[in-house]
């Protein structure tokens, strides 16, 4: 009896509805195709590794240029002891002034005062002095114990009118002249030229150190009569941000 009854409820299920083969599918709708969106996205990846292309390119063609790295007052000119070499990026609305045209720079003048630290264009420079409006340029030759050692471009020095009477009357140890006067010619002198090197063939022939100072243009005949009699005796300024 019970191989009857299973046989009959198998015989049951297989009498319902015909199930659709494992092989038939539903139809789908076909995909709609965008060519013009495909073809909007590769231009924006090209256009984006052009972009990216072209600044590494700028970012890599540097070229070398004059940095200054001291104070060059109105005037003066560039040396070898107050410029350096840098690498910038290339551009072309900048008129820098390249590594290779130093000697050509030497020729020329600061327009005005160019500070430290600053690249040089070619603005900066011409092939006057410019001074500044009663300003002038006085240039002495003093021997040692008339400036202070030291000096440089772009510091602030006093000037004094030094006379005095000879030693040969003897003075006493620890005295000072009595028949002798200092007197200030300026106290704001700008120091604009010095000899690139003290120790040079051209300052060891001469016992004389060439300073160029730039004065008021009412100081300027003095401090250049004072010079020529050797009464010249320069004191640093302390403070002038050297």
């Amino acid at each position: 009896m019970k191989i009857q009854e299973r046989t009959g409820a198998g015989a049951g299920r297989s009498a319902g509805p015909a199930q659709p083969s494992v092989g038939d599918r539903l139809p789908t709708a076909p995909r709609e195709r965008k060519p013009a969106l495909a073809a909007l996205a590769v231009l924006l990846i090209l256009l984006g590794a052009l972009g990216a292309t072209t600044l590494v390119l700028q970012a890599g063609k540097r070229i070398e240029v004059i940095k200054i790295t001291q104070e060059i007052p109105a005037g003066s000119s560039v040396t070898g002891s107050n410029v350096t070499s840098v690498m910038v990026a290339d551009d072309s609305s900048i008129h820098y002034v390249r590594w290779s045209q130093l000697a050509s720079l030497k020729k020329l003048k600061a327009v005005s005062t160019i500070p430290a630290g600053a690249v040089a264009v070619g603005e900066m420079f011409g092939s006057g002095s410019k001074l500044p409006a009663g300003k002038s340029t006085v240039g002495l030759a003093l021997k040692e114990g008339q400036y202070p050692s030291g000096i440089e471009i772009g510091d602030t020095v006093a000037a004094y009118r030094v006379t005095g009477s000879s030693s040969s009357g003897g003075s006493s140890s620890g005295g000072s002249s009595s028949s002798g006067s200092d007197s200030l010619i300026t106290g704001n002198a700008r120091v604009s030229a010095v000899p690139e090197d003290k120790s040079s063939s051209d300052f060891t022939a001469s016992t004389n150190y060439a300073i160029t100072l730039t004065v008021d243009s009412d100081k300027a005949a003095e401090l250049a009569d004072a010079a020529s009699n050797g009464e010249v005796a320069l004191v640093l300024v302390p403070g002038n941000g050297n």
